[in-house]
């Protein structure tokens, strides 16, 4: 599939993950073969009442698939048109698509990696992580550390899936912290970035990738090139 391409895609599933995010599943009707690389995203087109089009980006929330589906993780955005748009869509429901777009991308060669979200910043590296783990010669067992940020237990997207894959791969961990845990939480509290210096303390030659809202991205970029990182094993897309 071309670059810049316009397709329609069909709604096949619509999964709440909490009372305002949901997982979205699509199928890809209007192109014969659809690919992309994990961490790209894809811009989505849709009319108001008024006849005025809206364009809006969301990362992919899955791996590159052969049956031409993909997932999106989004949030309700109050007053967002498309973001509401997308998830009052039932399925059967088609939209018009364009992409894939994007450079959020693993970059070679592969080394130790951290990668740090917030929300729903989680969906590129649902996609990349699922993509890396599949198949040793993409990891080439380097390790990988994950560290989700998130208010609440209930806004721990694919939390089962996560611990599952690293009960699956030695080389990879887990990490998810809540800022407003309940009691009975036992996991990590605070912000991702209160993490990040004893995940990335000892080791050499890592990379890191974030994705959230600007200020958590911009908390994490300080902090690591504070600790003497170089501002180009630090990629970032921000969702504001």
């Amino acid at each position: 599939m071309g670059q810049f391409q316009t397709f329609s895609v069909r709604l096949l599933r619509s999964t709440p993950l909490s009372d305002f995010t949901k997982h979205l599943e699509f199928e890809v009707t209007g192109a014969a073969k659809f690919g992309f690389v994990p961490g790209q995203w894809l811009s989505f087109k849709a009319s108001q009442a008024d006849g005025e089009e809206i364009t809006r980006a969301y990362s992919i929330a899955s791996p590159p698939r052969e049956d031409n589906t993909f997932a999106l993780c989004l949030n309700r955005v109050q007053d967002g048109f498309m973001s509401n748009f997308l998830c009052d869509m039932i399925p059967g429901d088609e939209i018009r698509v364009q992409g894939p777009f994007g450079d959020f991308t693993l970059r070679p060669p592969m080394h130790d990696t951290i990668f740090i979200a917030t929300g729903t910043g989680i969906a590129p590296f649902r996609s990349i992580l699922h993509w890396l783990l599949t198949d040793y010669s993409r990891h080439e067992g380097h390790q990988l550390w994950l560290v989700f940020g998130n208010r609440t237990e209930k806004d721990i997207y694919y939390d089962a899936e996560f611990k599952r894959m690293a009960g699956d791969h030695a080389n990879f961990r887990y990490l998810p912290t809540l800022s407003r845990p309940a009691d009975g939480w036992e996991g990590l509290r605070g912000y991702v970035q209160e993490h990040v210096p004893g995940v990335v303390g000892s080791h050499i030659g890592m990379q890191a990738y974030i994705c959230g809202l600007d200020k958590m991205i911009k908390a994490n970029r300080e902090l690591l090139k504070g600790m003497g990182w170089d501002r180009k094993a630090i990629k970032f897309e921000k969702y504001d």
